[in-house]
């Protein structure tokens, strides 16, 4: 983690430093009476499995945080294995149990807006996470997700060298029902745009591996192995397919990612990627708990745990926090994944990877 983000991210019980200094608008009321810890009900609703990070960090993280501001708490976890209307009956069951605070990364952020009005409705508070879903959303935290494109494209431009002119490259950008693959995706093109040729670009449906798979296959055919020299790709679950696809073909280009997963570290290492995006969960995790926890237990959100205000698509004012993200290359993941507790050099430099580590430095 950058010596900034550490500065920028550090709670104290229900408090965090804040990271700018917007004001939000619209103060949060508080309730009557603060709730007992053992009476925090709170129903943690997250998109997907495929992406490894929410079963392996988000969810825990979210879970331990909470249980440490608040003894006792008891959370509902659900899952919507990337389908908006699980996710919807999901919310609906959360309502049913008595949840207060719904901690929620939508699957389709428009689709859940009337999910989201009805939780409002019910008195019910909805802190968005990651992904900032449409309707009456109380507080949102993510990461600074047009940067986060823009440091993908600047990358992979740095990386293709004087091949930006001479080829052409693929973009591949997430699923379209995403609120942030639109961010990711447009920071990508504020750099790359007039200097590179673009010759395939997709959306994937539902950020499935296999899907960017099949499209890579499909412009690798399109357009000739020897015109591509370069591909965008909005995350590593993305790259994996991608990359598959590359190495059936016998190519080997530079190609981004974003989320650091341990097999993109490894194809890091390995030089079949290129660069991922880190967006460290733990703090992304720990503010979203505070904000939960606080609205649980009747209390306005302090100003400098939402320093900033975002427009959902739905035209609402969301007090939010925006962290920053990191590239992380072959130069250096022991100081950034390793050093912040993602991953084990020992559980990256398995014997298939230790040469690649060797050479890295890693061992």
């Amino acid at each position: 983690m950058t010596r900034t983000l550490r500065a920028a991210i550090a709670l104290t019980g229900t408090a965090i430093l804040s990271l700018g200094v917007v004001s939000t608008s619209g103060a949060l009321q508080p309730a009557s009476a603060p709730a007992r810890a053992q009476d925090v009900r709170i129903g943690l609703l997250l998109p997907e499995s495929k992406t490894t990070r929410y079963e392996k960090f988000d969810r825990p993280y979210i879970e331990q945080k909470i249980q440490e501001l608040a003894p006792g708490a008891h959370v509902d976890y659900y899952n919507a294995a990337e389908s908006a209307t699980t996710q919807q009956q999901q919310v609906n069951t959360a309502l049913a149990k008595g949840d207060k605070v719904l901690i929620l990364d939508a699957v389709d952020s428009k689709s859940i807006q009337s999910s989201v009005q009805k939780a409002h409705d019910a008195g019910v508070k909805v802190v968005a996470y990651d992904r900032l879903a449409q309707g009456p959303v109380d507080s949102y935290v993510s990461y600074d997700n047009r940067e986060v494109g823009r440091l993908q494209g600047q990358a992979l431009l740095d990386a293709l060298g004087a091949k930006a002119k001479t080829g052409e490259i693929v973009m591949q950008n997430g699923s379209p029902t995403d609120p942030n693959a639109a961010e990711f995706k447009a920071g990508a093109h504020s750099v790359l745009d007039g200097k590179v040729k673009i010759g395939k670009e997709y959306d994937t449906p539902n950020w499935d591996p296999n899907n960017a798979n099949q499209q890579m296959s499909g412009a690798i055919a399109a357009l000739g192995k020897d015109k591509i020299v370069g591909v965008y790709s909005a995350n590593d679950g993305l790259a994996a397919g991608i990359s598959t696809a590359l190495q059936a073909a016998g190519m080997n280009v530079p190609l981004t990612g974003q989320d650091a997963q341990l097999d993109a570290i490894q194809r890091i290492l390995l030089g079949t990627q290129t660069i991922t995006v880190q967006k460290p969960y733990k703090p992304e995790a720990d503010i979203a708990a505070t904000m939960a926890v606080d609205f649980a237990q009747g209390k306005t959100l302090p100003a400098g745990l939402t320093p900033v205000t975002v427009t959902s698509g739905s035209g609402q004012k969301v007090p939010s926090t925006l962290l920053k993200p990191v590239v992380v290359d072959k130069g250096n993941i022991k100081d950034t994944v390793v050093k912040d507790g993602m991953y084990t050099v020992q559980e990256i430099c398995t014997p298939a990877y230790a040469a690649a580590c060797k050479q890295a430095g890693l061992m």
